[in-house]
């Protein structure tokens, strides 16, 4: 996915993609990932079908074999010969026949037994994959939904700062005009660091303005990125998916599981009834397995074609859905170390007016508060402000970071 990242798919990845592709015309179509155009969701039916072509044959396999035992079951009945030796030639062979179907049924038991083994494994296996997924997502949800945070406490602060103390220090210190001047440079670079944080280009939601901040006072949480809402609904989403399949297939496996233990049961016991019952769920076990398997073929083809190249869905989706300018895609996808970060220019200028306003309170402090003690309070209070938001800043441009998301 990404050169930082060291991303390549795996050889089972590219096997399945590499399945060739038909439409219900059967004509050849492409693998490239398009869950919604029709003609790539018919490549995927298709596929899922020779599921239901594989289930036709073992119907007519089981069927021909229980037919033809029971044809040559009755023949044997209908055949009458008063010889002794033929009488017990006759029984010999009849032995050797239910020997056979007997171990013939064990082996075949046997096999089914490693194959729902295999199948254990294989759920375990997926289970752990999605789990990482959604572990992935959540942490993303997490990074993005604490940008939304420092933002949101950050640009408040500033616009109380701006409504409320360097608007107390401007009533104080109007009697001198150079003292107004530093003051209200002060609130136009304040000003400046609310605009450039609220218009990050990670958000997607129209920000607020810096004359609307300062007279609402705070950020609200309405103004959250709509990316962190989707990747949080897509993480709970692909949790619960997971759940539900996880636990479906256990079932399904167990189901399977019980029904061998106990043909094998009925075969060391001699159960009749109890070996009828079985076969009766080994038809219902024989469609639902070979249903589920068609179901997964054509996940893991989909997903075979998704992971071969990740970066193009992911950038056409998320920039029609959501709006976000690709170059913030490419930025958090590709995580390059070459690569310019899209917020760069607009953090470093607030980390300019951040310096220019601690540079302006130092001087008010040196030459106001001699003059006008009262100014002390405000003063001190707007230091506070400002140590909280450089704190906040710092944090910010760490989140911000490509290496935030990838870790």
């Amino acid at each position: 996915m990404a050169a930082f990242l060291g991303y390549s798919p795996s050889q089972w990845v590219l096997l399945c993609h590499r399945i060739p592709r038909l439409d219900f015309g059967l004509e050849s179509r492409g693998n490239t990932f398009q869950p919604e155009v029709w003609e790539y969701q018919q490549t995927l039916l298709v596929l899922s079908s020779l599921s239901a072509l594989c289930l036709l044959l073992s119907l007519l396999g089981v069927s021909s074999s229980l037919i033809g035992w029971c044809c040559r079951r009755r023949g044997n009945h209908e055949e009458v010969d008063d010889s002794d030796d033929d009488d017990e030639c006759d029984d010999v062979t009849g032995g050797r026949r239910l020997c056979c179907v007997t171990w013939g049924t064990v082996g075949a038991v046997v096999i089914c037994c490693a194959a729902i083994g295999i199948g254990f494994y294989g759920n375990s296996e997926a289970n752990d994959g999605m789990y990482q997924m959604t572990y992935s997502l959540a942490t993303a949800n997490h990074t993005l939904s604490s940008i939304d945070i420092l933002v949101s406490d950050t640009v408040s602060l500033l616009g109380l700062a701006v409504s409320d103390q360097l608007t107390r220090l401007e009533e104080l210190l109007s009697r001198r005009d150079d003292l107004i001047i530093v003051a209200r440079n002060a609130r136009r670079q304040a000003e400046a660091v609310i605009d450039l944080l609220s218009n990050l280009p990670l958000q997607a939601t129209p920000p607020l303005s810096a004359a609307q901040l300062t007279t609402q006072g705070n950020y609200t949480a309405e103004n959250q990125t709509e990316s962190a809402v989707t990747v949080d609904w897509a993480a709970q989403r692909v949790g619960s998916l997971e759940e539900y399949r996880w636990l479906s297939y256990v079932l399904l496996l167990l189901l399977d599981l019980l029904i061998c233990l106990f043909i094998l049961l009925a075969l060391a016991k001699e159960t009749r009834w109890l070996l009828l019952l079985m076969s009766s769920l080994s038809w219902l076990a024989l469609f639902l397995s070979w249903g589920s398997l068609g179901l997964e073929t054509a996940t893991a083809v989909a997903l075979s074609d998704f992971c071969v190249d990740p970066d193009t869905y992911i950038l056409n989706t998320t920039q029609l859905d959501l709006g976000v300018r690709q170059d913030v895609l490419e930025y958090y996808l590709l995580c390059n170390k070459g690569m310019r970060s899209p917020f760069q220019q607009r953090l470093t200028q607030s980390q300019r007016a951040l310096s220019n306003i601690h540079a302006q309170l130092t001087g008010l402090e040196a030459m106001a508060i001699p003059q006008f003690p009262q100014a002390e309070k405000s003063l001190s209070e707007l230091q506070q402000v400002l140590n909280v938001t450089e704190g906040n800043f710092q944090q910010l441009v760490a989140l911000l970071n490509c290496r935030a998301l990838n870790k």
